[in-house]
């Protein structure tokens, strides 16, 4: 494969996003490319690709290089569909003792206008609190639990909240409501407003006032990046230090996109 080709990393928001330029994804690289394209993950939080017309194999092989698949998945919205998987802000399956590290989402099929995603830092958000929240922060973990009992559906109704007694009777992973990124060192929030249900040895009741704040909080626009898609595009994102959201304004539309999870371990307290 001879020597490595080194990725141009173009920064596309102010604390979290970068472009990836001069690769052909449909080549294989030596490691050394795909360390520099983990680094940059690792850095920025999500990264983007563009015009990189995948096959399956393609799309596998390019995934392997950065660990072990875990699902991979066809996320298809016909015209006649109204809701979107995704719609609000989230992380995938933080539910599990070991959720994914990152995710890796290929654009086949794109609305006329409309289907952007986007996504918000949750290192960002960490190192702007106060150094009192941050602390008691870091001394506590969460309950995470999929208690709307959410899948890849594309239902036409919204499921009904649950109750205040059905949030505190759900069973879920404890994570550290602050985790550490080894590659950079940072701290990072790590709550997120589809499955942070409790803080541990708290109500559902006692904990909402702390978790509004915090999911108000991650959610500021300067944390956020915003990336609008093209066939061929690809986003890049690690589960462990960003939130993401799918907006549903593309109504009449078909889009298309294959989604490969990458298997992680349990997050590394800060």
């Amino acid at each position: 494969m001879g020597t490595a080709t080194i990725p141009e990393v173009h920064r596309v928001g102010g604390l979290i996003g970068a472009e990836i330029r001069g690769l052909d994804l449909t080549r294989e690289y030596p490691d050394a490319t795909y360390e520099a394209v983990w680094q940059a993950l690792s850095e920025h939080g999500v990264i983007f690709f563009r015009d990189q017309h995948l096959t399956a194999e393609h799309r596998e092989s390019f995934a392997r290089r950065f660990g072990e698949i875990r699902t991979t998945q066809q996320l298809r919205k016909e015209p006649d569909q109204t809701r979107n998987v995704g719609e609000s802000w989230h992380v995938d399956m933080t539910c599990f003792d070991e959720p994914p590290v990152a995710t890796i989402l290929f654009a086949e099929e794109c609305p006329a206008y409309g289907g952007d995603t986007l996504w918000a830092g949750m290192g960002p958000a960490f190192e702007s609190m106060s150094e009192g929240l941050k602390a008691t922060l870091t001394g506590i973990r969460a309950v995470h639990a999929n208690v709307r009992k959410l899948g890849l559906s594309y239902a036409q109704t919204s499921p009904p909240e649950p109750s205040i007694a059905e949030y505190d009777a759900a069973e879920g992973a404890l994570h550290p409501c602050v985790t550490r990124i080894p590659e950079t060192g940072r701290s990072v929030l790590y709550v997120n407003p589809e499955y942070t249900t409790r803080f541990e040895g708290w109500t559902r009741r006692e904990s909402l006032p702390l978790l509004r704040y915090l999911f108000d909080h991650g959610s500021k626009a300067e944390f956020v990046t915003r990336f609008t898609w093209m066939p061929g595009s690809i986003a890049f994102w690690d589960n462990r230090q960003v939130w993401h959201m799918a907006v549903n304004d593309y109504h009449g539309m078909r889009r298309v996109m294959n989604r490969i999870l990458l298997a992680g371990t349990k997050p590394l307290p800060a």
